[in-house]
């Protein structure tokens, strides 16, 4: 995934530190097995801010550690009781430049 930033070390940083995800141009990601979601929405969509062509949606495990995690370093996670679904569950906040990501944890 490329996505343009006006801080983009900044950015990397961020999600390396909050997520533990290494990112930048040189790096790698291996995601477990499992599924990966690739799904267009109608442009009227509310699903997410309409001001965002996308949303990042993430697979975590241990999603409540890593949603107290985000709220001790002072980021604000949305929980909502409609996000726990057959699926499994799932919370939002967004990364420093206003990116809505969902982060999903499969069902056990």
């Amino acid at each position: 995934m490329f996505f343009r930033s006006r801080d983009p070390e900044a950015r990397a940083a961020w999600y390396r530190e909050h997520l533990g995800i290494d990112a930048g141009a040189d790096a790698v990601w291996n995601q477990g097995e499992g599924m990966t979601v690739f799904a267009p929405f109608p442009h009227d969509s509310d699903y997410f801010p309409a001001e965002q062509s996308f949303m990042l949606n993430l697979r975590v495990t241990g999603l409540d550690a890593l949603a107290a995690r985000l709220e001790a370093a002072g980021i604000e996670v949305e929980r909502r009781a409609e996000w726990e679904t057959d699926y499994g569950r799932f919370v939002r906040n967004h990364d420093p430049e206003g990116l809505p990501l969902e982060l999903w944890e499969l069902p056990e």
